[in-house]
């Protein structure tokens, strides 16, 4: 039998850095798994929408295979598993219209579903291990985190209705942290850029648990019917579907994180907003990725911790700096370290999102300018 130890040397892997706690960018393979709770007598209908489903996702760029399970105990409960080459391309996938399109007939047949992601850390066994076959890349080391889940909330506004909005999610009072004996909502950071509003938020706990908690409390739940009016994609919090189909686009899953060596009591948050030419953010965020990988090893470096988040075009760098942004290198800031890594960033961002000139301290003076997020709220729980 091949032992795991074995296949790991024997695989394509990238080395990972101990101040990295998250990425989707180390190239490992990827298991995806999803837990269905199928209404009572639909258990047909829901087969057959999946063997729909299936057909449709085969020819999905870097799908591998999956495979859907009943449990023996509970006819509504379902398993569906899929492998992927890595994470990027499911994340391009599943963060999709096509995909919403793709899963609509699922939700008629299904109470409740569940997702979870993992990165491949060993194996034995299995169809790695049969001559002839491609080696396969798994992650090199366990990942040791800080024991906080992040996440992100994306959406815009009608143009002209901002500062409406931003008093409306600035005056709200905060819901309880406290979700369950495991789970506390720690942290939740609001920004702006033009009509895009972007919801951070840190659990500690379950992540899922938290988000229902937090749209079951009253004071959020009139946050998010008064700025109804204002979204330019309606929705109605009443109806099931309307607003799965809203949370749904406007997830902006955190693609990256990574925290340097020293600490500061005093850093401050901020966001910077980087519009991707179509189809190119995946390769932006992994570009911010890597330079903010390399800078962690650098004890200078004003940005203390970094998240990425990433939504087709939309990516979002959340970050803590020390000592303030205006007496920070805004080539630094902007998580870049030379001439080269502007120029690719710039071929990477959309137009309204570059200046004219993007050379010198002037052109990254005001890159960083144009990429800088307006803060509606930074809100800490108690004892997070």
């Amino acid at each position: 039998m091949t032992t795991t130890s074995e296949r790991v040397a024997g695989s394509r892997t990238r080395q990972a850095s101990h101040h990295v706690s998250q990425s989707v960018f180390d190239g490992s393979r990827l298991r995806v798994v999803l837990l269905v709770d199928v209404h009572d007598g639909a258990q047909q209908e829901f087969l057959e929408a999946y063997e729909q489903l299936c057909n449709q996702v085969a020819s999905v760029p870097g799908h591998v295979s999956d495979q859907l399970c009943q449990s023996i105990e509970n006819p509504s409960q379902w398993l569906i598993t899929s492998e992927w080459e890595s994470a990027p391309p499911f994340l391009a996938w599943v963060n999709s219209e096509e995909h919403v399109r793709m899963v609509e007939p699922l939700h008629s047949c299904v109470r409740d579903t569940r997702s979870l992601r993992f990165h491949v850390v060993r194996e034995t066994g299995g169809p790695a291990a049969e001559a002839g076959q491609e080696e396969r890349r798994l992650q090199t080391a366990p990942r040791i985190g800080d024991g906080l889940i992040r996440h992100a909330l994306t959406f815009t506004v009608k143009p002209g209705s901002e500062e409406i909005v931003a008093k409306i999610l600035a005056d709200y009072a905060s819901p309880e942290p406290q979700v369950d004996d495991t789970t506390r909502l720690c942290r939740t950071s609001l920004f702006m850029h033009g009509n895009r509003v972007v919801r951070a938020i840190e659990v500690r706990g379950d992540l899922l648990a938290a988000l229902r908690h937090v749209a079951r409390q009253p004071e959020v739940r009139a946050v998010e019917e008064a700025i109804n009016p204002h979204l330019e994609q309606d929705r109605d919090l009443n109806d099931p579907e309307s607003a799965r189909v809203f949370f749904t686009r406007a997830a902006l899953p955190a693609v990256h994180h990574v925290t340097a060596e020293g600490q500061h009591p005093q850093a401050e948050r901020y966001a910077l907003y980087y519009p991707a030419r179509p189809d190119l953010g995946m390769q932006l965020a992994e570009l911010l990725a890597r330079q903010d990988e390399a800078a962690a090893d650098d004890p200078h470096s004003p940005v203390l911790r970094s998240t990425i988040f990433q939504r087709d075009d939309v990516v979002v760098r959340l970050i803590d700096v020390r000592d303030g942004i205006e007496a920070a290198d805004p080539v630094r800031i902007l998580g870049l370290s030379d001439s080269a890594q502007v120029a690719e960033l710039t071929t990477l961002l959309d137009d309204a999102g570059t200046p004219a000139s993007a050379s010198g301290d002037a052109g990254m003076a005001r890159l960083l300018e144009l990429a800088r997020m307006d803060l509606v709220t930074d809100r800490r729980s108690p004892d997070a």
